[in-house]
């Protein structure tokens, strides 16, 4: 691999760094096979362990409870469901002239709520304690979800998606019109074909009452479909800060340089220069261009220069909290990637997900630069 090094102290002032040439993000043009897109629809490496059993719900959020209580009900209610014919009999087991098999009531539910109140450890939580083998359930990012559909047109996405118990949506995103219409229509033939749904989205921080809003937002959206859902209010403040102490402030270039040296699997690239790079990689190739990283160090972290690159951004940082990869920077702190504009537009509640998981992941990378 190519070595990406920082330049914006000048080479004659840098103190020399020891240790093995670090990977780099830059060097790295993934292929992904449309099989693979489908093969890791399953709950992120952070997420292969957690359920109801280990969700722990604040105790001042009485909502968190009743949430874990109706999703065990609810896994527990898929557990009996008669599988892909299902589709034949309607979304409810009612089959043309016919009594239902299972129990009639809504076969989906939907999330709604902050940032780090637990939707997603919730969400994949449900995926685990749904009683069918893997290759019939799906847990993917709405992100990823329209990735598939590219990857594979519309039509083989319903084909290859029809016969899962579950489909599970982390993160719905309900500020781009055109992809809203296309997963609405592609649920709504899933759900012809019986398939059970579960979806999360954010609400902006601060807002109050606006959790409401959005999931009255979803319900519009997704027209048809809104009966098949219960939304689910979860009330509570971002867990990723509760008693926690705040994000590091970005360390020193040479730190950061010293330590993706010294760090086995560490990449380090310019960050100006790792954002021009993303744009020459499809979305849907962000996760396999992290396969196999321990860390990922950046130098000259600056605020991002526009919506597009920002939105680039926004996925990269979700794919590195899904793998748990920290990131250690010099330069801005992450609070101020993006501008006051952009964090009061249709796409905030992106950027505030970002920043909250970026902190999260700056903070594990603590210890990197500690340890030196």
């Amino acid at each position: 691999m190519t070595t990406v090094s920082p330049s914006s102290t000048p080479a004659s002032d840098r103190t020399p760094i020891a240790g093995t040439a670090p990977l780099s993000l830059c060097s790295r043009e993934p292929r992904v096979p449309a099989d693979r897109l489908v093969a890791e629809m399953v709950p992120p490496p952070r997420f292969d362990s957690v359920r109801f059993s280990t969700y722990l719900p604040d105790p001042n959020q009485p909502s968190q409870r009743e949430a874990v209580h109706v999703l065990e009900e609810f896994a527990n209610g898929l557990g009996q469901s008669p599988g892909p014919a299902a589709g034949r009999r309607g979304l409810f087991g009612f089959g043309r002239g016919r009594a239902p098999k299972v129990p009639a009531g809504p076969r989906g539910v939907y999330l709604d709520g902050g940032y780090g109140v637990g939707k997603t450890h919730l969400l994949a939580s449900l995926w685990h304690a749904t009683d069918a083998e893997p290759s019939r359930k799906a847990f993917g990012t709405f992100v990823e979800l329209t990735n598939l559909v590219g990857a594979l047109g519309f039509q083989q996405t319903v084909q290859t998606l029809s016969g899962h118990r579950l489909l599970c949506i982390d993160e719905f995103e309900l500020d781009d019109p055109g992809d809203t219409v296309l997963v609405s229509s592609l649920l709504a033939r899933l759900v012809e074909a019986g398939v059970a749904l579960a979806a999360t989205s954010n609400t902006l921080p601060g807002k109050l009452g606006e959790g409401r809003f959005a999931a009255a937002d979803f319900m519009r959206e997704i027209q048809g479909l809104s009966a098949h859902f219960r939304a689910l209010r979860i009330d509570g403040e971002d867990y990723r800060h509760r008693g926690l102490p705040e994000a590091p402030a970005p360390y020193s270039e040479e730190q950061v340089t010293r330590a993706a040296r010294a760090t086995e699997g560490a990449s380090l690239d310019d960050f100006t220069a790792l954002l021009d790079h993303l744009a020459r990689v499809h979305p849907s190739r962000y996760g396999a261009l992290t396969d196999g990283l321990s860390a990922v160090c950046l130098t000259g972290v600056r605020p991002v220069p526009d919506q597009s690159t920002a939105l680039r951004l926004v996925v990269l940082a979700d794919r590195l909290y899904d793998r748990e990869v920290p990131v250690l920077t010099s330069g801005e702190p992450f609070d101020r990637l993006f501008g006051e504009e952009m964090l009061k537009g249709g796409y905030r509640k992106k950027y505030f997900r970002a920043i909250s998981r970026l902190t999260a992941l700056a903070r594990d990378a603590a210890p990197l630069v500690d340890a030196r």
